[in-house]
């Protein structure tokens, strides 16, 4: 279903390489900030409905505090409040699950296709199962030896600290203010979790996320 989106991606970014001459590890940096871009009505769709929500917390706040002990009541009154202020409770969630497809895409094209570009002499098109490029000038980017291969040593602790770092930032930046306790130690608590998955990924999948969180915080402080 994804496989349409992963090849407009590919293509996106062989043109950032190929075309206009970035190395493979700016042009992942280039296509994340493009496909943000694209995505920026939704997002501010998203945003626009989150601050609303965030307006009449005080007033649900009341109604929740006057009907907490009849579930069904509390349930309609809300509803009627939503409906009487024109309130979507959606509002927030719909334009995020709408971009998943693209990150979903994004995810699967960096895993698989990126070893193809960089190095098609050991991954020919076609390969099922491409292998890591390794060392090589093509693959290396700052401090990342290859983009291809999971990070190790020094190199590994660099992204997960910049990947977490931003991860964090970037929730305290655009979280809900609707939300509660519980959600938002969750949402902190997530970065950590997903360490256990990070350590295992390409190193061009980690740039993706500090570069996608970096521009989540720029466009939260905006």
């Amino acid at each position: 279903v994804l496989q349409p989106l992963i090849n407009v991606f590919d293509a996106s970014l062989g043109f950032f390489h190929d075309d206009i001459g970035l190395g493979w590890g700016l042009a992942i940096v280039a296509l994340t900030l493009l496909i943000r871009s694209l995505l920026l009505p939704l997002t501010l769709k998203q945003l626009r409905s989150m601050y609303r929500m965030a307006q009449f917390t005080p007033e649900i706040k009341k109604l929740r505090e006057k009907h907490g002990s009849d579930p069904k009541r509390l349930q309609r009154e809300t509803l009627a409040f939503y409906k009487e202020n024109r309130i979507n409770p959606l509002g927030s969630v719909l334009p995020a699950l709408a971009q998943l497809p693209v990150f979903l895409s994004l995810y699967y094209m960096l895993r698989t296709d990126l070893r193809h570009d960089i190095c098609p002499g050991i991954n020919p098109p076609g390969t099922s199962n491409p292998q890591p490029c390794g060392e090589t000038a093509a693959s290396h980017f700052l401090f990342i030896p290859d983009l291809t291969s999971r990070a190790t040593g020094a190199v590994l602790v660099a992204l997960i600290v910049l990947y977490v770092g931003s991860q964090l930032f970037s929730f305290l930046l655009s979280a809900n203010p609707t939300m509660d306790k519980t959600q938002r130690m969750i949402f902190i608590a997530l970065p950590f979790f997903f360490i256990a998955i990070a350590w295992q990924l390409p190193a061009g999948l980690l740039v993706y996320w500090i570069t996608t969180n970096t521009w989540t915080i720029v466009q939260g402080a905006i």
